[in-house]
């Protein structure tokens, strides 16, 4: 049975936990998704904070809520940069299958164009000789 498999399955196979991880992450927070959630998330924070009539556990100026924000983007950046680096190895990678296809194609390519040259020639040989043979008839 022949293996189907892309440059691109190979790769996600190599991955370990981490690097599934981090590239999910970043898939994520890369997403209207993600911005709706946390605008919403937001939304209902400083409401209750703003609204609440019993309990304020982050009063204006939403100090913790800053806080939390801090602490997602000290994670975040270093966690979607190696999604990033691993995203320009993907595409080196690619780059270079997609330039040994070029370099196999243009390969094949020449061969069957000698190929055809000779097939050519031979035909023209027959040709050739054929009329020589109808030359040397006629002339007997």
């Amino acid at each position: 049975m022949k293996n189907n498999k892309t440059w691109h399955d190979i790769h996600i196979e190599t991955l370990g936990f981490g690097s599934r991880l981090a590239d999910s992450v970043a898939k994520g927070m890369g997403s209207w998704n993600f911005i709706i959630i946390q605008s919403v998330f937001v939304i209902v924070w400083m409401g209750l904070n703003l609204i609440g009539y019993m309990y304020h556990w982050d009063v204006y100026p939403f100090i913790l809520l800053n806080l939390v924000f801090s602490t997602q983007a000290a994670y975040a950046a270093p966690i979607i940069m190696m999604s990033q680096n691993r995203q320009s190895e993907r595409d080196r990678i690619q780059a270079q299958s997609d330039y040994q296809t070029n370099v196999d194609a243009k390969l094949e390519i020449e061969a069957l164009a000698i190929r055809l040259d000779k097939i050519e020639v031979e035909k023209l040989d027959k040709i050739i000789a054929m009329l020589e043979e109808m030359r040397s008839n006629s002339n007997k």
